[in-house]
């Protein structure tokens, strides 16, 4: 064999490699999503439309399209423009949701006990003719209670029937964000990059955190089919 024939086998040889770490590594630095199943901008013969990965299988379940992880071990969640929607909303994500066991979770934030999520991410890519995302949710029965959302540069927390937020005004993409959430005995309580920044009295039925890659715009807004978000996360508990 030639050496630039040994060469090209090498390099198909890593690019395989490197295809198999994204598309099957497990998840165990984030505890295999236990607590959690998956929404997918996409539609399959899998169960749901779209898609969705229940937290049994979330342990070893990649997607290179829209789920997997990095070469940094960050998880990677990304959302075409021309995606799948679920009912009720006009755009698409991938994007975790909170179980409680086999049950979807639906608690009340007037309960004593104090919910949590911590959540470290970057946004890495944003749509061109509507650069929104949504990253982190409070969502209740039947409307989002708060959104952790970048619009451009702008990073905000949107608070709904609230004033917003501005949690950095000039993000850069990349830029690693640190964000807490906690809910219970009837408040809210909201810290971005270890510092205290918002803390509200809330009522609200049938709640679960949601944490992803929740795309603001559609083929309708102006973007291009294959325009997407992007979402690296790095850390996500709930307490």
């Amino acid at each position: 064999m030639s050496c630039r024939s040994k060469l090209l086998a090498v390099l198909l040889l890593a690019g395989a490699c490197l295809a198999e770490r994204l598309v099957a590594a497990p998840l165990d630095a984030f505890g295999g999503l236990a607590g959690w199943k998956l929404t997918l901008p996409v539609d399959t013969p899998a169960k749901g439309v779209p898609d969705e990965i229940p937290e049994s299988a979330l342990p070893t379940f990649a997607d290179p399209r829209c789920f997997h992880l990095d070469e940094a071990g960050r998880l990677v969640f990304r959302a075409r423009c021309d995606g799948v929607t679920t009912r009720g909303s006009k755009y698409p994500r991938a994007e975790l949701r909170e179980m409680d066991g086999p049950r979807e979770a639906a608690w009340n934030i007037a309960d004593a006990k104090i919910r949590g999520l911590d959540l470290v991410f970057a946004v890495t890519h944003l749509p061109e003719a509507k650069p929104h995302v949504v990253c982190a949710q409070i969502h209740d029965a039947s409307r989002d209670v708060l959104m952790v959302r970048l619009e451009g540069s702008k990073l905000l927390l949107e608070r709904t029937g609230r004033e917003d937020i501005v949690l950095d005004r000039k993000y850069v993409l990349g830029s690693a964000v640190a964000v807490r959430i906690e809910a219970g005995a009837g408040r809210i309580r909201v810290w971005h990059q270890d510092e205290l920044r918002a803390e509200w009295a809330e009522s609200a039925k049938g709640c679960y955190f949601k944490a992803g890659c929740y795309v603001q715009s559609n083929v309708a807004k102006g973007d291009r089919p294959d325009a997407y978000a992007e979402v690296r996360f790095a850390r996500v508990v709930r307490r």
